[in-house]
């Protein structure tokens, strides 16, 4: 399997990078898009479709179907139904979706502040850094058949701890893992998955 791992959105400091030598160590094969140029309106649609599109490039030539678990690191969390519809659009199964410390889809056209406000645990928006105007108040799109495969969500960062729990009250896998276990709990999480 092919465990294609998104970056948070808007170059924003992640660490889903450094987890991929630990799924090669357990027979997933990383694959690491780069989105550069999500900083412009429309920007859920330009880091979808460079998600895509970057995807689709790096596959194995010699498997370009593999099966896919898709990684979302933080706001790129809400995105994911829309980067699997993408997926299935260009014939790549899709056969999970994992969350590492990420916001959560929500049904219909909400915005990241909307996301933000209903998953923190005081309902408030926590503090975002500086981002490009009209970043917080887009629409993000909606996937109508999603989930279409198991969903599960590794929380490493105390600070998202009740979004794991929302995930689990979806009836997701969840696991909690240290800093320094997060590349094996990942690995284990989406072999639980298949």
């Amino acid at each position: 399997m092919i465990a294609v791992l998104l970056p948070p959105p808007l170059s924003a400091p992640g660490r889903v990078h450094t987890l991929a030598p630990h799924l090669d160590e357990h027979g997933l094969h990383p694959v690491l898009p780069e989105i550069p140029d999500d900083d412009r309106a429309p920007y859920a649609a330009r880091y979808v479709a460079r998600a895509s599109l970057e995807t689709g490039r790096r596959l194995p030539a010699e498997d370009p179907r593999a099966p896919l678990a898709l990684v979302a690191e933080g706001g790129a969390g809400p995105l994911l139904g829309a980067v699997g519809a993408a997926q299935r659009a260009a014939h790549r199964p899709v056969h999970a979706y994992v969350f590492v410390d990420a916001w959560l889809p929500q049904p219909g056209s909400p915005t990241r502040t909307d996301i933000a406000a209903r998953q923190s645990p005081e309902g408030t928006v926590p503090d975002m850094p500086e981002v490009p105007e009209g970043y917080l108040t887009e629409s993000l799109p909606a996937v109508a058949d999603w989930p279409d495969a198991p969903c599960g969500y590794l929380c490493v960062d105390p600070a998202f701890a009740h979004v794991a729990k929302l995930a689990g009250m979806r009836g997701w896998t969840v696991r909690e893992a240290s800093q320094e276990d997060a590349g094996s709990a990942l690995a284990e999480l989406i072999h639980a998955l298949r």
